[in-house]
């Protein structure tokens, strides 16, 4: 079975990479051709037009694409003038629910769609990633040898329901790791503007990090950017906010479900892009860019 991985940003050529590694006939499409060239060096099939993706795939292969939402809705298009009828068309991208609902009713019959809310950022080469799974089950069950070797060495997948269900799921899981995030940068704050001065805050979260109730991924980049530079130094504190977390709010205002940490910590994001930061705000700037690869300092 082919597949093509149209996208190869931080998280696509991880993908990219992960799928040849581990034996799959695989193709590289992107709209920067100097990355596919990258991609060809490993192993992936240089595919450098859309023609040459649907000549590739052919009727029975599977394009993932790993897109930006706010360019997902022009990309499907084109793909759906190229695209062999009964192919399959992966959304891995951050894509809000409601609009995957509505991009399957546009596709219908002529294409097999999956939703797949997929997190790891620039640590899943390596440990792999976790990707959450909506759409036609079928399809799901076609799609579950690329999962598990994209899930490889420590993450893992699951099919969640009809389409959205797995980009709603992964909505949630953002919104909740804002409020993670948050936490753990208003505490570190505490640490150091209390009582206490000169607290090795990088040893402090290494402690944590050893069977502690507060251990977790999340902590052990805080620390790692803590020990680094303790005082965070050349990171201005601006935080940006992706779309995930503002989505989740609107859902919950609708269904009249109170979440004061998760908006606690939204609006904590909004304000630092007005200018308020503090050393809690940089402290998520250096967490965004250790597991996403996020910029650490927005162009101005």
């Amino acid at each position: 079975m082919k597949i093509v991985i149209a996208g190869l940003g931080r998280m696509g050529m991880q993908i990219c990479r992960k799928l040849v590694d581990d034996g799959h006939d695989v193709g590289a499409y992107n709209r920067s051709k100097e990355k596919v060239d990258i991609a060809a060096s490993f192993g992936a099939v240089p595919l450098k037009t859309r023609q040459a993706v649907a000549d590739f795939i052919k009727t029975d292969g599977i394009l993932w694409l790993m897109i930006p939402s706010d360019a997902i809705d022009e990309e499907i298009a084109e793909w759906l003038n190229v695209l062999p009828q009964g192919s399959m068309l992966v959304d891995g991208g951050n894509s809000d629910y409601r609009l995957t609902q509505k991009r399957a009713d546009l596709i219908g019959d002529k294409h097999k769609f999956v939703d797949v809310g997929t997190s790891g950022g620039i640590l899943g080469e390596k440990q792999g990633f976790s990707m959450m799974v909506g759409g036609d089950h079928e399809s799901y069950k076609k799609l579950i040898p690329v999962l598990e070797s994209i899930a490889k060495p420590k993450g893992g997948f699951d099919y969640f329901g009809p389409h959205g269900s797995g980009h709603f799921v992964k909505m949630v899981h953002n919104a909740i790791e804002y409020g993670m995030m948050e936490s753990l940068a208003e505490g570190y704050r505490v640490l150091k503007e209390g009582p206490y001065p000169n607290l090795d805050l990088a040893k402090a979260g290494a402690v944590w990090q050893k069977a502690s109730v507060v251990e977790s991924t999340l902590n052990d980049l805080a620390q790692s950017s803590l020990k680094e530079s303790p005082s965070l130094e050349g990171i201005e504190g601006i935080v940006a906010e992706t779309g995930e977390t503002r989505w989740t709010l609107e859902l919950a205002k609708d269904l009249k479900i109170e979440m004061p940490a998760i908006s606690a910590a939204f609006d904590v994001r909004i304000r630092s892009q007005k200018g308020e930061t503090n050393f809690a705000t940089k402290l998520l700037a250096a967490i965004r860019n250790k597991f996403g690869g996020h910029q650490i300092n927005p162009d101005r």
